[in-house]
């Protein structure tokens, strides 16, 4: 028996042994690999060079799983095409396209940075990598600065005194010097006494310059704050001793002297019989009458007003949403410059307006439900403003918020940012409860195709009645020079689609739809 015993002991003992040597080799081959894993993945971190969305899917049909800022690393999991999956140290994981990434690999193979100097006098600065694009500074010959990125003939510069733009790569050299120590932080702009005041009725301050970073609070007109800093149209501001926020230009004035703008000299009237008035009102009594094509100097700027010189003697005030400002003669423009190279599929180069229908004390039509249609064109557009960017385009919105806007400047946007699509949306209402359907509008032939286009997106994604592209008599169409459409995306007023329209589902679904539309569009016009 203890024989027995014994054997049976020496058995469990020997299954004892291996099993600890077994497990002490699993521990140093998982260490080994998750070491080796680490070093892999710390060598070949995925950084973006653009603040997005990261998508659950590969590709820009797919929902957004998180927001991700410009310079951060992410490791890469795996690569379908054009799209890489990826995770970071904080679980946020999403796909992102790969022309807005680099390597951390690239980016330490050189001690250098790269500058660039202009080889001409007064080379636009612009805030975008298009020569329809806002012109933020001139460079003179010689002028050295910082490169941040190269984009298809353009070049993204930071001057060190807070413009960070765009310049045609055919007119400036391209250098490289060491990396100092001086040249890493962002530096501020010279703010001494600064302050920019808020023009419009309400509108919101965000974490970043980006229209789709989060919100910080919300400013109403009439404040003044202190400026911190600027970056192509987006200032800084002090908001307290602790908090600050960015603001697009477009919301405010930064001063009262049309010396800050040096660029602009003269403003065009775009519509005749547009009032001059006395001073800066329209509750002021006109002046004159002006014609179309008219041209008038700008002696300074008061809010949304310029003061312009009607002779030799006379003086008045002209709202700056009917109007269309000249930049100086002398300023260099180069009408030959290089246009950007869009792959299909994406909106690069492609400068878009969205517009919130109504807005303020405008509230729009009221649902049978009690649904308010300013309050879902905001989130509507806002939602579009998402997947636009994403897919590379400039997109600016009329309204960011619960403000008031004139239907004429809702077309000066269009006109002043020179807007390759101008897009209002509105939802629909009328007497007869039994009328359905969303609807495309648009007024000139040269508008046609783009509504087209954009109605058989949705049409493809929503499941309501498709009443078409037509032809509609509204004023932000009507009076546009760019491609303009308005959309009205289904009827409030009959309670059976009210209950759909006003889903998070069918506004995904009808963004999504006008986002291919759009995306269509401008590839056919690459295949022309």
């Amino acid at each position: 028996m203890k024989k027995e015993v014994y054997l049976v002991l020496k058995k469990l003992l020997s299954i004892i042994v291996v099993t600890i040597v077994l497990f002490i080799i699993f521990v140093f081959t998982q260490k080994t690999s998750t070491s080796t894993m680490s070093y892999e993945t710390t060598e070949n971190k995925i950084i973006l060079n653009k603040s997005l969305n990261l998508r659950e899917g590969p590709g820009l049909s797919y929902p957004s799983s998180a927001y991700a800022k410009e310079g951060q690393a992410f490791s890469k999991i795996e690569q379908k095409g054009e799209w890489i999956h990826v995770a970071n140290g904080e679980q946020s994981e999403g796909w992102i396209p790969t022309w807005y990434t680099t390597t951390n690999e690239k980016q330490q193979q050189s001690s250098k940075m790269k500058v660039a100097v202009s080889n001409v006098d007064g080379l636009n600065v612009r805030a975008q990598p298009t020569t329809s694009s806002a012109v933020l500074k001139q460079l003179t010959i010689g002028e050295e600065v910082k490169v941040i990125n190269e984009e298809n003939g353009w070049v993204k510069i930071d001057d060190s005194l807070g413009t960070f733009g765009w310049v045609s790569k055919d007119y400036i050299q391209l250098n490289e010097k060491p990396i100092e120590e001086k040249d890493e932080p962002k530096s501020p702009i010279s703010t001494d006494d600064t302050t920019f005041s808020i023009q419009v009725h309400s509108v919101n301050v965000r974490t970043e310059p980006n229209p789709s970073s989060p919100i910080v609070e919300s400013v109403n007109k009439d404040d003044s704050f202190e400026i911190i800093e600027e970056e192509n149209n987006w200032v800084k501001i002090k908001l307290s001793e602790e908090k600050e926020g960015w603001i697009s230009r477009f919301y405010g004035v930064v001063d009262t002297s049309i010396t800050s703008n040096q660029n602009v000299d003269s403003i065009t009237i775009i519509y005749g019989g547009t009032n001059l008035r006395e001073s800066a009102s329209t509750s002021s009594p006109v002046v004159k009458r002006a014609d179309i094509g008219e041209r008038f100097e700008i002696l300074s700027t008061e809010g949304e007003w310029y003061k312009v010189a009607i002779n030799a003697e006379e003086t008045a005030y002209v709202a700056q949403w009917v109007v269309s400002a000249n930049l100086n003669e002398e300023s260099t423009d180069i009408e030959n410059e290089p246009k950007i190279e869009r792959k299909k599929g994406t909106l690069n180069g492609i400068t878009i307006v969205l517009d919130p229908g109504h807005g303020g004390n405008d509230q729009g039509t009221a649902g049978y439900r009690g649904s308010i249609e300013k309050d879902i064109t905001l989130m509507t557009a806002q939602l579009l403003q998402s997947k636009l960017q994403d897919a590379g385009a400039t997109v600016y919105l009329t309204r960011e918020s619960d403000m008031y806007v004139d239907l004429r400047k809702r077309v000066s946007i269009a006109h002043s940012y020179s807007a390759d699509a101008f897009i209002s949306i509105h939802y629909d209402a009328t007497n007869d409860m039994s009328v359905s359907g969303f609807t495309t509008y648009y007024y000139h032939d040269y508008q046609q195709e783009l509504a087209q286009y954009v109605n058989e997106g949705i049409a493809d994604k929503v499941s309501i009645r498709d009443r078409g592209s037509q032809i509609g008599d509204y004023l932000v169409i009507r009076e546009n020079y760019q491609n303009g459409i308005l959309i009205e995306l289904g009827y409030l007023s009959n309670p059976t689609e009210e209950r759909v329209i006003t889903t998070d589902f069918y506004r995904e679904q009808a963004t999504l739809g006008i986002y291919e539309g759009i995306i269509d569009y401008f590839d056919a016009q690459l295949e022309e």
